[in-house]
């Protein structure tokens, strides 16, 4: 418990300063607010492939995810076109993940998939509900017409980082992104997400994997790795679990198969048949 208190201090101090970053001296490039929320409120699950949010604890502390919202918002088009390539993807991504959790608080606790906050003719994703760079935007918006734009970024890996609040997505990590981590932590996060066997696996010759490879082909053809079965060969050891099977994902010896995508809400507390 006492922990839990002193983390959360941490969340009110570093929110002062990367707040008043936002809006003073400079962007806060470090993401003071925002990575002390996640810290807080973020957990790897006990295999380090998948991570539980509990939103039950970032609601308590709404005040500060907005304030982190606010300075996202705050940040003027000039200066941001100002920013190197790395900063720039690092702060789209961690709008979009900061955006997404205020999204699923609009109901939680009475949600059991971000899903439920579309209409019949509107996905979630689809809602116009902040703005971002001078603009009023959807979580789509953000995703697709910025971070997948094409000639921009070209970086399949931002698959495996953009979390879209469901347990079939990607592992949120338990803190922000910056310029000067964002090559590993995208590497990382890729690695632990190939990892997981109840989303991406090898057996009996077939390469069964997330549905992501599926909806988004195209990223991983106009990256450099070329085609979707040249970045899994590239994984070939995150997704192999026996001996040999990294040799024949190599080598493309396999059937490859989509797995059903799980869109239950990522709450760490429902998460009750996985280990934390």
């Amino acid at each position: 418990m006492n922990r839990v208190r002193a983390r959360l201090a941490g969340v009110a101090v570093a929110l002062a300063v990367g707040v008043g970053g936002a809006f003073g001296a400079g962007f806060d490039h470090g993401y003071a607010g925002w990575d002390a929320l996640l810290r807080a409120h973020v957990a790897w699950n006990d295999r380090g492939v998948a991570s539980g949010v509990d939103y039950a604890g970032i609601a308590r502390d709404r005040a500060q995810l907005r304030a982190v919202l606010e300075g996202f918002s705050a940040l003027g088009h000039d200066e941001y076109a100002g920013f190197s390539r790395e900063q720039k993807l690092a702060f789209l991504l961690n709008a979009y993940n900061a955006f997404t959790i205020e999204l699923v608080l609009t109901r939680y606790p009475d949600l059991r998939s971000i899903k439920e906050l579309g209409f019949l003719f509107r996905s979630p994703w689809q809602k116009r509900f902040f703005a971002l760079l001078g603009e009023e935007r959807s979580l789509d918006d953000v995703e697709h017409g910025m971070i997948r734009a094409p000639g921009v970024f070209d970086e399949p890996r931002i698959h495996f980082v953009a979390v879209c609040a469901s347990v079939g997505c990607p592992a949120l990590r338990p803190e922000a992104f910056t310029a000067m981590r964002l090559e590993a932590q995208l590497e990382d996060s890729t690695r632990r997400f190939l990892r997981d066997r109840t989303r991406n696996r090898f057996r009996a010759a077939t390469l069964e994997v997330s549905r992501i490879f599926d909806w988004y082909e195209e990223d991983f053809e106009k990256s450099s790795a070329g085609s979707r079965r040249a970045f899994l060969a590239r994984y070939a050891e995150a997704l192999a679990a026996a001996a040999g099977d990294a040799g024949a994902i190599q080598q493309g010896r396999y059937t490859l198969r989509f797995l059903e995508y799980d869109w239950k809400l990522n709450d760490r507390p429902r998460s009750a048949g996985t280990a934390w």
